[in-house]
């Protein structure tokens, strides 16, 4: 396979049709090898518009929704960004090339370990993998808050409120929310000590998040 062309496929063909203009981000993806971040036997399918298994019942977003949420938050280089659910590591090497530091949070451990090894093989080192339990991973890292940015690499039924309050003031949050057929993309930016604004930004389907309580239905 030629990778390199693939990836310019990848960028030309799915990314920037999805609205992912922000030029920075673009050379981002291009720089950063994304095939290095799939289990070997799926390398054939690193760029391929779809969800990239890392086994034990997880995936890869797919390239197009990862870059989406990377233009949305728009990190800087002074900013300290938390994520929830680090798979194979590659949106926190890609997060790590906007940021000064970022911290993520991974319930299993053999993916935290792959996640190690790949930002290591990439000598990306501001990125810290931390292995938690699904229940204290939904939880964030109150000790370490407040977080400019926060992303959920996963879906959940909705945002806690916990997480929400661990923004900077100017603080983002993105996340993928609501139950399959039906999930949004959306942007939470904190406005005051108790003021949030949310932004819809796209539909999509992700992989559930483990932890994060589903919300109490009635039934009548």
């Amino acid at each position: 396979m030629n990778t390199e062309l693939a990836r310019f496929n990848m960028i030309e063909q799915q990314i920037r049709p999805w609205e992912v203009l922000d030029q920075n981000v673009l050379s981002l993806l291009a720089t950063v090898r994304r095939e290095d971040f799939v289990p070997h036997a799926m390398r054939a399918l690193a760029f391929v518009d779809t969800q990239v298994p890392l086994g034990d019942g997880q995936s890869m977003l797919e390239p197009k929704v990862e870059a989406r949420l990377l233009q949305e938050l728009q990190v800087q280089r002074h900013e300290q960004v938390l994520e929830i659910g680090t798979g194979s590591g590659f949106m926190a090497a890609l997060l790590a090339h906007r940021a000064m530091r970022v911290l993520t949070l991974e319930c299993r451990p053999a993916l935290a370990q792959a996640a190690r090894e790949h930002l290591r093989a990439g000598g990306i080192a501001n990125v810290k993998v931390i292995d938690v339990a699904a229940a204290v991973g939904a939880r964030g890292l109150p000790a370490e808050a407040p977080f400019d940015v926060i992303l959920l690499s996963g879906s959940v039924p909705e945002v806690p409120r916990a997480l929400l309050q661990q923004l900077k003031i100017g603080g983002r949050l993105a996340a993928v929310v609501g139950d399959e057929p039906v999930m949004r993309a959306r942007l939470y930016t904190r406005a005051g000590d108790a003021a949030w604004s949310q932004t819809d930004l796209f539909d999509t389907v992700a992989p559930r998040l483990e932890g994060f309580a589903e919300p109490t239905r009635f039934h009548f």
